[in-house]
């Protein structure tokens, strides 16, 4: 069944909320999300900044244990102006450096802004029009870099950070077409959905990508029994397990774990042959390494799991 879902109010912490709608396995949502500042596809605030949420979605028959699947079917930005910071974050700069150039760096609230063009899927710096990258223009990379189901033991988490349970891990391939698995901590896992980026690089470094409203659609998936400990992906050419944590060697070791698992658990690998794959065959990439949790992504490509014969 496909479900229209017009939202009235947001969510800026991901937790145990009312439902806003009821879904079956196997349903599909379409629905809309608003920016991180709370600005909608007009690009008016009608909800408090702070990467606001829409949902959450109540998916029937997922009980604590289960996994969720949800397949990112289509994601898109729906309005003609996104935004951006201008500045690096000083964590992921020498001291030194952010030290010489405080002045500059403390205009950190002042954004650049950009003009989409959703026939071309581009995205064009038009403000500020004299850097000298000038007009500068993207492709679109649209992905969502806040969502997730609501944490165990009844916990409303602030959407700046992140968990097994989701949240704010602002990595690119949260894109259409990929599937995501998320551990079930409460009834109904309680989904929630926003955060929208029109294009983004490795690490929200600025802290936003393209921030923009979206068009959602997603397919919601139960799989009974199943237990995984956090986040887990799949796209056309990978799988992956992502890690949330401060500091980031926490965050990596939370995602090597979770693939270690999964290669053994759901592939048949044994512990040496898993363990010996990730060590001539894993990639890492970063999600975000700026808000009070980073996300580090241990990634596996399909075709090496195709070569040893475990997929088909």
């Amino acid at each position: 069944m496909i479900h229209h879902f017009t939202p009235t109010r947001y969510h800026v912490t991901i937790g145990w909320h009312e439902p806003v709608l009821h879904v079956k396995d196997g349903d599909t949502i379409v629905t809309t999300t608003v920016d991180a500042r709370g600005r909608d596809h007009t690009d008016t605030a009608i909800t408090p900044r702070g990467n606001p949420q829409t949902g959450p979605f109540y998916v029937e028959d997922a009980e604590p244990g289960d996994t969720l699947a949800v397949h990112f079917d289509r994601l898109a930005p729906n309005r003609a102006i996104g935004w951006t910071g201008r500045y690096l974050a000083p964590n992921v700069l020498d001291p030194g450096y952010v030290r010489n150039t405080a002045e500059s760096l403390s205009d950190a609230k002042t954004v650049c802004r950009w003009e989409m063009d959703l026939d071309r899927w581009t995205a064009t710096l038009i403000d500020p029009a004299d850097t000298r990258i000038g007009r500068f223009t993207l492709s679109l990379s649209p992905m969502l870099g806040c969502f997730g189901v609501a944490p165990s033991l009844g916990q409303a988490i602030s959407c700046a950070t992140s968990g097994p349970y989701g949240g704010n891990m602002d990595y690119k391939d949260f894109k259409t077409g990929t599937t995501v698995y998320f551990p079930v901590f409460a009834p109904g896992a309680l989904l929630h959905v926003g955060d929208g980026h029109a294009v983004q690089g490795d690490g929200e470094i600025v802290g936003t990508g393209i921030e923009i409203s979206f068009d959602v659609q997603i397919t919601v998936r139960v799989i009974k029994g199943k237990t995984i400990e956090w986040l887990r992906g799949e796209t056309d050419t990978h799988i992956f397990a992502v890690g949330n944590a401060r500091p980031l060697d926490q965050a990596l070791q939370h995602a090597t774990t979770e693939m270690a698992r999964w290669l053994q658990t759901d592939y048949g690998l044994d512990q040496v042959a898993a363990h010996t794959l990730l060590g001539q065959c894993v990639e890492y990439e970063i999600g975000n390494v700026y808000d009070p949790a980073y996300t580090m992504v241990c990634k596996v490509k399909k075709s090496i799991l195709r070569q040893i014969g475990v997929i088909a």
